[in-house]
Order: structure tokens, then C-alpha cells, then sequence
């Protein structure tokens, strides 16, 4: 496995870091606890020793997974990525969407990044982990009603009191990042990013790659779309919020695949999947620190490990550029 060390800190990450939104079963149809727990320990077992998850995934559940997954491993053997500024039992802050939770309850998911908010969620993500201290505490998502100084501020306290490590960032603008960046360090910025989804080209990532800023990019393989495994009116189950998002039409699905085919002969020649090839083509991007990737058994964490060895030549992947041109999708 690779590390490689985030923003201008000492703190090293697996470039294959394990992603706990499906863990936790909120908008993926549910989950299954041991499977889960298998996953996150199979990855480690596999040389992923980083883990990002989120209050909101699950409503704690994947805080908890996680918790229960590492709590037999020295604690400095692993890294903890997690995150603050979504709730979904207050009314306060900035309304973002309607939801349900594992049990399916209605729930509404409010951005509030403020300073009494941030210190009881930090609270409640140690208890569900299990542990003292959180390698890099990300807010979620911006929070337009709370100043930007009021939020950083009460990160810095919780940096002072040994309680968090670094501060990240996760889902700002160019703009935002700056202003956060301004009050405290921010060493990290964790967005999508994938080889259909690749926006923060144009302006955020130059910026991060001058400023010694690392960028986590969430979603590599797009929610199971760059698997290659999805077919033209693929069925979701029930809760699946991939189900009403424009990547999974049935046309898009079909382009997506016509690439992926134009693609598999460099995975074919070096006895990888498809999804393994799409997350060593993310890492090998400039500016692209790590990748997070999800699993939902012990099996697909095996898999995602073994996309770390992967060797990309400057022709394979000057190839995948060109070919990244010519898929024009309706989304």
C-alpha cells in the first residue's frame, strides 16, 4: 500500500482510503452490520489503514461500524476521517434535504456548523468510535448561516485540546476554502471526483496543488457506475438515492459502458477489474492525494487494496485521457 501525506502535516494517509457512507446503509438501501465490520477489518488486514466516515451515514451507524471494526488495532495504526455540520435532530441551520433513516422514519438534514454544535458532535463521533482523538475532522458541507470564523474557531479548540489533529474541509468552493484557510489551517479538501465528474480541474485543484492543499476525492467510481457492472435500467432497492440521479439513466449507463469497454484491454492485460483501473487512474491524477472507495463485504475491500499496485504507463494513461474526451453524457 501507498501513503501520502496530507497537506503540509505529518499525518499519512493510504491512498486507497475506505469510504463508510455505505457502511452506515443510509440512502444505499440499508446495511448489514457484520458484513460491514468484516469489510472495514479485511481492508486494513489489506494495507488500507484509513477510514472516513460521518455522523449522518446511518444516523451514527457508520460511526459505530467503524468503532466496533477497529477497536482491536493499536489506535496509531489507524487513521479516523470524520466529519460535523449535518444533523438530522435540529431544525436549526440551513435546511438541505428530506431523507430516511435505516428504520425508515422521515427525516430533514440540516447544515449547522455552529460552535456549541460542533463541540457535541465531536463528543458523540468519539463515543461512537470508540476512541480519544480524530486524525481530521471535516465539516460536510458548507453552512451559509454560520460564519465561516465562528466554525473554525471552535475547530481550533478541539485541535487545542488534543480531542481533534488536522482540520479539513469537505464540499467547498475555491472561495470558501480560501476564507476557512484563513482562520485556521486547513490541510485537506474532500470532494467528487471521478472520470466522469471532473469540475474542480478548472480552478480548485490548481489552487490546492500551489498551495500544498490535498484533495480527497469521494466517489472515484462514481457510486458503482464505473464498475462496469450496471446495465441499462438498472433496478436499485428501495432507500438507493443513485435511483433519481442523472448518472444512472439508462443512456448515460450505456455510454458509460461503451467506454468502459474502450478501456478494459488495459485491465484485462494486467488481471485487474475495471473498478481497480478506474481508482489507480483517480490516485495517479495531479493533485489527487487519495481516493475513497467503498465496500460493502470483506471481498470488494480486497479488491479495492489490490488497485494500489497497479502500474499505469504515460501511454495507458494519456490513452484513458482521450477516450475520456469523446464520452459526452446527459447529466
Amino acid at each position: 500500500m501507498e501513503f501520502r501525506k496530507i497537506g503540509n502535516t505529518e499525518l499519512e494517509l493510504s491512498v486507497v482510503t475506505f469510504g463508510a457512507w455505505a457502511a452506515g446503509g443510509w440512502m444505499w438501501g440499508g446495511t448489514e452490520t457484520n458484513e460491514s465490520v468484516k469489510a472495514i477489518q479485511a481492508a486494513y488486514d489489506h494495507g488500507i489503514t484509513s477510514i472516513d466516515t460521518a455522523p449522518v451515514y446511518g444516523m451514527g451507524r457508520s460511526e459505530m461500524i467503524v468503532g466496533q471494526a477497529i477497536k482491536d488495532i493499536p489506535r496509531d495504526k489507524v487513521q479516523i476521517l470524520t466529519k460535523y455540520g449535518l444533523r438530522w435532530d435540529t431544525k436549526k441551520g440551513d435546511y438541505f434535504f428530506s431523507s430516511f433513516d435505516n428504520d425508515g422514519n422521515a427525516v430533514d438534514i440540516h447544515k449547522y456548523a455552529s460552535k456549541e454544535s460542533i463541540i457535541e458532535e465531536c463528543e458523540s463521533s468519539l463515543r461512537y468510535l470508540g476512541t480519544d482523538y480524530i486524525d481530521l475532522y471535516q465539516i460536510h458541507w458548507p453552512n451559509l448561516s454560520t460564519p465561516i470564523q465562528e466554525t473554525m474557531e471552535a475547530v481550533e479548540k478541539l485541535i487545542q485540546s488534543g480531542k481533534v489533529r488536522y482540520a479539513g474541509v469537505s464540499n467547498f468552493s475555491l472561495a470558501q476554502f480560501e476564507e476557512a484557510d484563513t482562520y485556521l489551517n486547513i490541510v485537506s479538501n474532500q470532494v467528487a471526483y471521478s472520470m466522469l465528474r471532473r469540475e474542480i480541474e478548472s480552478e480548485l485543484l490548481p489552487h490546492h496543488i500551489k498551495e500544498q492543499k490535498s484533495i480527497l476525492a469521494y466517489s472515484p467510481m462514481e457510486r458503482g457506475l464505473l464498475t462496469g457492472k450496471m446495465t441499462a435500467g438498472q433496478a436499485f432497492p428501495k432507500g438507493d438515492h443513485r435511483a433519481g440521479l442523472a448518472f444512472y439513466q439508462s443512456e448515460n449507463i450505456k455510454r458509460t459502458n461503451e467506454f468502459l469497454d474502450k478501456i478494459k484491454p488495459i485491465a484485462e492485460e494486467k488481471n485487474v477489474s475495471i473498478g481497480q483501473l478506474v481508482v489507480r487512474w483517480t490516485i495517479d491524477q495531479p493533485g489527487i492525494t487519495i481516493a475513497l472507495v467503498g465496500a460493502r463485504n470483506a471481498a470488494q475491500s480486497v479488491q479495492n487494496a489490490g488497485a494500489a499496485d497497479i502500474e499505469l504507463s504515460e501511454k495507458e494513461l494519456s490513452f484513458i485521457k482521450d477516450e475520456l474526451k469523446l464520452l459526452k453524457l446527459n447529466v
